[in-house]
């Protein structure tokens, strides 16, 4: 594991096979993939990292300046220089939420191998893309207001179940441990304000999407999912990749990993 170093992105990296990189969404971190490291690492070469801006990464340098920072594409072009720097070539490539959209980004640019998608942005219209916006920025305001009364929150069910339920479909199950550092990174992410903002400016149509009929695409949706609703968002990306394998995680939040871990990790070591 790598932290703190300038220029890179903080990330564990662990396994052994084919490499496949795992990219959180906005105001998340590298952990939230933690519960289908110990399926799938037996199996390939993961690299989750944090995001700049997010996790223990560094903010992105302010020069030279990106025309739209925090977006899609000044991310994708962060992760790109990231896994250049390493020597990872066309790497299967995992995200989740804006990481779907960076991962979808990076395989339309001919840098993935494969991509698998949970729950990914840019199928939205105007009010699905506002919805989000709302949700996600509303989690961050509740997350630095109620910081130092979430430890004692947290430590109960029914805390977490108040607090998480935007997120997970089976909140109740977290730790507290998990749900405060999870609160923390949200409210501390620096790199959180730009790129919220700039989801105004991503949308993946069919147009643009076309070369990801050329490599193994899975998108993935939750049907609990509160953020990206299920029904509409799930429709808009069948239009929009109809190349691609649909899979909904019946019972699943926005997040996945920890409602359904087996099903998620299986989706990553099939996507090949």
């Amino acid at each position: 594991m790598r932290r703190g170093d300038p220029g890179r992105l903080t990330h564990s990296r662990r396994g052994d096979g084919p490499p496949l990189v795992l990219i959180h969404g906005i105001g998340s971190r590298w952990q939230v993939w933690s519960p289908v490291l110990d399926e799938v690492a037996p199996h390939r070469d993961v690299i989750a990292l944090d995001l700049p801006g997010f996790g223990a990464s560094p903010p992105w340098p302010g020069q030279p300046a990106h025309p739209s920072p925090g977006s899609v594409e000044h991310l994708t072009d962060q992760v790109a220089a990231f896994l250049d720097a390493l020597g990872v070539r066309r790497p299967a490539v995992a995200g989740n939420s804006l990481g779907g959209g960076i991962a979808l980004e990076l395989g339309r640019r001919g840098l993935a191998s494969s991509v698998t998608a949970f729950s990914p942005i840019g199928f939205w219209g105007p009010v699905g893309r506002r919805w989000c916006q709302l949700t996600v920025g509303g989690a961050r305001s509740a997350a630095v207001a109620l910081r130092p009364a979430l430890p004692p929150l947290l430590a109960n069910r029914a805390g977490r179940v108040a607090f998480c339920g935007l997120f997970y479909g089976n909140p109740g199950r977290l730790s507290r441990n998990e749900c405060v550092e999870s609160a923390a990174a949200l409210a501390d992410a620096p790199g959180f304000a730009a790129a919220r903002a700039a989801f105004a400016g991503w949308q993946l149509r069919r147009e643009t999407a076309a070369v990801l009929d050329d490599i193994p695409v899975t998108v993935a949706w939750g049907t609990r999912d509160l953020v990206l609703p299920y029904p509409t968002q799930a429709r808009r990306a069948r239009a929009a990749l109809p190349a691609a394998r649909h899979v909904p995680l019946p019972g699943c939040g926005h997040l996945p990993f920890a409602d359904d871990p087996q099903a998620c990790a299986r989706l990553l070591l099939e996507t090949y």
